[in-house]
């Protein structure tokens, strides 16, 4: 039996509703996936030390925010497609966004903890990972999956820590994967679901670079949302340029031959 003819068996017994809104209809209706169709830069309030040059595809608020919650704590794993898609826009922009010839990417994701992985049953930062690969890919950016980082020790719940109580919560807690290996002369791009305070992309991003080789390419990062420093309806700022370690704002071109699965507003 096809999936298309399961889904729509689904949908008589349990009829789909969009994630983000709650209306009747697609899993992700228009208007949400205009949400994450948003490419701009993603800096913390207080940028940490060694933050790596980051985008994301949308601000995590308003109907953003329980999308991302239905797909990470409420097992709603076939929102995997349209938040892949987003992640592939925010590694696009980030990417593009490195001067120099086009190089491979190669997506690094942030492992999560023990705890939630036992809680969750899966590890939901890899599947976005595999999901953004195909979307590259099918887009013409050759991107691999490198699974190079792997987590130690324990670290507490981060639900209201500050963002030192989460660095110093965090430390430590990254670690090169044994035996893995950076694919050479790709640019490696963390990626993650939502960053916040950044501790957690830091941190990753100072146990990745502790295996590069010196004049390796800038390590950068990507994720689906970040809480936003601006209003999150405000006008959309949709192209970066790394310079120095840090993201600006410039004018490039679109990235339109991104995933039509999240629709431009």
């Amino acid at each position: 039996m096809g999936r298309a003819v399961i889904a729509a068996l689904a949908d008589l017994v349990l009829p789909r509703t969009c994630a983000g809104c709650g209306i009747p209809g697609p899993m992700l209706c228009p208007g949400c996936a205009a949400l994450l169709a948003r490419p701009c830069t993603a800096a913390p309030r207080r940028v940490p030390w060694g933050f790596p040059p980051t985008a994301a595809a949308g601000a995590y608020a308003g109907r953003v925010r329980p999308v991302v919650i239905e797909f990470k704590e409420r097992g709603r794993v076939e929102l995997a497609a349209p938040l892949g898609a987003a992640l592939a826009l925010a590694v696009a922009a980030v990417v593009s966004a490195v001067p120099g010839p086009r190089r491979s990417v190669a997506l690094v994701p942030v492992p999560s903890s023990r705890a939630a992985l036992r809680s969750r049953g899966r590890d939901h930062v890899r599947e976005l990972a595999a999901r953004a690969v195909t979307e590259l890919c099918a887009a013409g950016i050759p991107a691999t999956e490198a699974r190079l980082l792997a987590r130690r020790g324990r670290v507490r719940d981060s639900a209201g820590l500050s963002t030192a109580q989460r660095r110093a919560n965090l430390a430590g807690s990254f670690a090169r994967a044994a035996g893995a290996i950076a694919p050479p002369g790709a640019l490696l791009v963390l990626v993650d679901d939502v960053v916040t305070t950044g501790a957690t992309l830091t941190e990753a991003a100072a146990a990745l670079a502790s295996g590069l080789p010196p004049g390796s390419p800038p390590l950068l990062a990507a994720v689906v949302a970040t809480t936003p420093r601006t209003p999150p309806d405000g006008p959309s700022r949709p192209d970066l340029q790394v310079v120095r370690q840090r993201v600006q704002i410039v004018r490039r071109g679109p990235l339109d031959r991104l995933s039509g699965q999240v629709n431009r507003d």
